[in-house]
């Protein structure tokens, strides 16, 4: 039997720390590899409810002329008109529409995400890393989780095809978050 943690104590306001928190994702590359990416640039508020789970609410706004997949090229394409087009579409949102425990400090937020202008739901399996008080006395909660989406839902179809069959960027994403949030007072 799975028990969930006390949360009660944890409800409240709170912003995401950025300098402390990873947005990033893993596409497929070639059919052969794995090429991962980040966000440097973005903000977000959690709103937690330790009683009532199902009331906790998530948002994050995402710049994504700040994309960094660790090469400058890479990164270029990306933000062209090929994939984020983001002189048009500058922000990527998500915005909660329901949360969920699923026990034992797993929880799921389901939500809107926009990317090109596009709002679909996603569901992201997160799980409660826990909660503590850092030496400059902000009360901190952490949570990590992971999503897939397919990018042909959000109109993002540029691809290659290869020699030898499959194509050069997978329609499969993984969606990779790692939070750290601070209490609002």
């Amino acid at each position: 039997m799975t028990t969930t943690p006390d949360l009660t104590t944890l409800t409240g306001a709170y912003t995401i720390d950025p300098s402390h928190t990873t947005i990033g994702f893993t596409a497929r590359h070639a059919m052969v590899t794995n090429v991962k990416g980040k966000f440097l640039d973005f903000s977000g508020t959690l709103h937690l409810d330790g009683i009532h789970p199902e009331k906790s609410t998530a948002t994050l706004d995402v710049t994504m002329d700040s994309i960094d997949t660790g090469s400058a090229d890479r990164d270029g394409h990306l933000k062209s008109s090929d994939f984020f087009k983001t002189d048009e579409f500058p922000m990527m949102t998500f915005r909660s529409t329901m949360a969920e425990s699923l026990g034992g400090g797993d929880y799921r937020v389901t939500g809107d995400l926009t990317i090109l202008g596009t709002t679909r739901p996603i569901s992201i399996d997160l799980e409660f890393n826990g909660a503590a008080k850092d030496p400059f006395g902000n009360e901190r909660v952490g949570f990590e989780g992971t999503a897939e989406i397919k990018r042909s839902e959000w109109g993002l179809t540029w691809n290659a095809a290869l020699e030898t069959g499959g194509v050069l960027v997978s329609d499969k994403i993984k969606l990779n978050f790692d939070i750290s949030a601070i209490k609002q007072v």
